[in-house]
Parts: C-alpha cells; sequence; structure tokens
C-alpha cells in the first residue's frame, strides 16, 4: 500500500520549484526593483541592498506560486499554461502553496530587517494584493482584472526606492504609475491573440467581454497616457534630458503601434505591439538607471561635441 501511494506522487526536481515562482517575472521584478533602488536620492550599504532585492525577488516568487497553486484548474484548460509543475502533474497543489506561504514569510521578514518597515509592509501588501486580490478575486470576476491587479506588478520599483532609504514622495508613485499604465495595454494585446483560450478558461478578460473593438481602442487610450507620464521624470528631475528624450521617443512608438492595431484588428499586429511592450518596459528603466549613473557624463559629452 505505502508502495503504491509512493510510486503515484509526483516526482518534482528543482527547476519545477522554481517554474512555480515565475523566474520571468522574477526577473522583471528584479530589473525594476534595482532601477527604484537606483534613482532613490538616499543611499543603503551595498549589502543591505542586495539583501533587499533577494527578498522583494523571493516575495514576487512567492506570490506567482500562491498564484499557480490557485488557477490550476484554468492552468490546465489554457495551452500556454497547461505545461506548468502543478497542471503538469509534477508538483502537487499543497507544495506549491506551502512554498508560497512559506516564502512569503520570510522575504517580508528579511525585507525589514534590511530594508525598513515601510519597505516589508509594501511588500507584504504587494504579495497580498497579488495572491488574493487579485488571483481569487478579480481575475475571475471582472473585465477590470488587470487594470486593478496590475497594481501588484508596479509596486517593486516603489518598494527598492523605501529599500534604499528613499521616502514615499511623488518619484515611487511616478515609477508606479508608469508600470500600472503599461501593464493593461500589455496584457490586452496577448488577450486579443488569446482570445479563444480566455473564453473557454471562462476568464473575463476584457477581449471576451467587451469584444476586440472596445479592447483595441482601451489600448490605444492607455497608451496616448503612458507616453507623457513616462517623461514625467524628466518633468520632476528625478532624470536628465537623456532619459527624456529616450521616453518620447519610446512613447511615439507605443502609440504607434497601438494606433496601427486599432486600425488593423490583426493578431500579427497585437502580437508585434505586446513584444514592443516588453522591450519598451526594460528601455524605459533601463535609461533610468544609465541617467541615475551617466545621465551627467553623458550630457558633459554630447555638449562636447
Amino acid at each position: 500500500m505505502a508502495q503504491t501511494l509512493a510510486s503515484s506522487l509526483p516526482i518534482s526536481g528543482p527547476g519545477d520549484f522554481v517554474s512555480l515562482m515565475k523566474p520571468r517575472v522574477m526577473s522583471l521584478v528584479i530589473f525594476t526593483t534595482l532601477i527604484g533602488m537606483a534613482v532613490a536620492p538616499a543611499g543603503q550599504h551595498p549589502l543591505l541592498m542586495i539583501i533587499s532585492l533577494f527578498a522583494i525577488a523571493c516575495g514576487a516568487g512567492a506570490s506567482g506560486a500562491i498564484n499557480q497553486w490557485y488557477d490550476r484548474d484554468i492552468d490546465a484548460i489554457m495551452k500556454r499554461t497547461a505545461g506548468r509543475p502543478i497542471p503538469a502533474g509534477r508538483v502537487l497543489p499543497a507544495e506549491a502553496l506551502s512554498l508560497g506561504v512559506i516564502i512569503s514569510f520570510f522575504s517580508v521578514l528579511v525585507l525589514w530587517f534590511a530594508g525598513g518597515v515601510e519597505a516589508a509592509l509594501l511588500l507584504a501588501f504587494t504579495i497580498f494584493f497579488y495572491a488574493v486580490v487579485y488571483t481569487v478575486w478579480l481575475k475571475r470576476s471582472t473585465a477590470q482584472n488587470i487594470v486593478i491587479g496590475g497594481a501588484s506588478g508596479a509596486f517593486p520599483p516603489a518598494i527598492g526606492w523605501l529599500a534604499a532609504g528613499g521616502e514615499l514622495t511623488l518619484e515611487p508613485v511616478i515609477l508606479f504609475m508608469i508600470i500600472f499604465m503599461w501593464t493593461p495595454p500589455h496584457f490586452w494585446a496577448l488577450a486579443l491573440v488569446k482570445n479563444e483560450e480566455y473564453t473557454r478558461a471562462g476568464i473575463p478578460m476584457l477581449p471576451v467581454v467587451a469584444g476586440r473593438g472596445v479592447t483595441r481602442l482601451q489600448i490605444l487610450l492607455y497608451a496616448v497616457v503612458l507616453a507623457p507620464l513616462a517623461v514625467a521624470p524628466t518633468i520632476l528631475g528625478m532624470a536628465g534630458l537623456m532619459y527624456g528624450a529616450v521616453a518620447t521617443l519610446l512613447g511615439g512608438v507605443f502609440v504607434w503601434q497601438s494606433a496601427r492595431l486599432f486600425f488593423s484588428d490583426s493578431d500579427a499586429d497585437a502580437m508585434a505591439l505586446f513584444k514592443f511592450s516588453i522591450i519598451y518596459l526594460f528601455l524605459i528603466f533601463l535609461s533610468l538607471g544609465v541617467d541615475a549613473f551617466f545621465g551627467e557624463q553623458l550630457v558633459s559629452l554630447v555638449r562636447g561635441y
């Protein structure tokens, strides 16, 4: 009997548990958190910043594990998620939940000591927001799921700012708002392509509930708001003209891609926008980081020519 039970249990490898923590999402969290730390006016000890960055990344991964535990039923239906560890039978649901809860607790605790109380509390709220508010409530109940739920992915640079010793001022709010406004058009572009899968899984994404036309219009409107918003760091003085020029150019391309999708209603254009949106966010935050470290030197070099 014991032998039969043991043979029926899934054989989980380290890679399966890493996959539960959504490493691609974690990499984005690490990157935007690092930039939030870099542009913060205050300074932390490098070791404490490294520990804080690790804790924030683990917190993001832990919420991803809880998300996969709860979404295991719809993950099994959708083609792009059917290979995840739980629906594929490589990890037990209880293992995923235990991993998520335990790592969530320790990530907040570690950040409390390394990055301060404010950063730790915001990380705890972010984990709760993604794992409970978005995953359990919003995702299956409203077409605005990704709009409101997108806040969880927008908090990391603000958490990094606080962990680096910065105060909760307008600057980290702007960093939050850039990702918050970027999230809906990014995911809606993919949802246009994967509309049938979301319909089959019963997830009320905007294209499923409101149709393709409304979705394309919403994508364009968000892009039009996002473009000038991304230039705000230069206007506020937290970034220089080099960043402002890059943000303006990228914002223009984002609006153009969104307008092209609005008029074409093409899955190819939707996927092109989805892919560009990833590049857009990466370059926006990379430019912020480069500007923070080398902005003055680059301006001097340009003036020298």
